[in-house]
């Protein structure tokens, strides 16, 4: 996947502001925040969506939300409160075929759509 914009990332083809990272897992600041904290946290597994993920993939998926709490108590919205979204496919918002989650907070948010 060298045309993917979050292997890049991860890859370190392509400068980002890392929140966080290990072996299986990097995550860093949207460049078009929604929110004061928004962060995505995202494989280095190539997975295109949610919808193409596997039975395989359930510790991963399971890490990645690991990850959001503990980035959430480090930027100090854990008490407050924060949101956590996966965009899946086009239609939903998806930009980067590429799964992510994103962590956002550090405001309130209204109610869902």
């Amino acid at each position: 996947m060298n045309e993917c914009l979050f292997c890049k990332i991860s890859n370190k083809e392509i400068p980002s502001k890392i929140e966080y990272e290990d072996e299986e897992i990097v995550a860093f600041d949207d460049i078009n925040p929604k929110a004061p904290v928004h962060i995505l946290i995202v494989p280095k597994k190539h997975i295109p969506s949610v919808a193409e993920s596997t039975k395989e993939d359930t510790e991963l998926l399971g890490k990645m939300i690991i990850v959001a709490k503990k980035l959430a108590e480090e930027k100090g919205i854990n008490e407050s409160g924060y949101r956590l979204v996966f965009n899946t496919r086009k239609n939903a918002g998806q930009i980067v075929d590429h799964i992510h989650l994103h962590l956002l907070g550090g405001q309130k948010f209204g109610g869902m759509v």
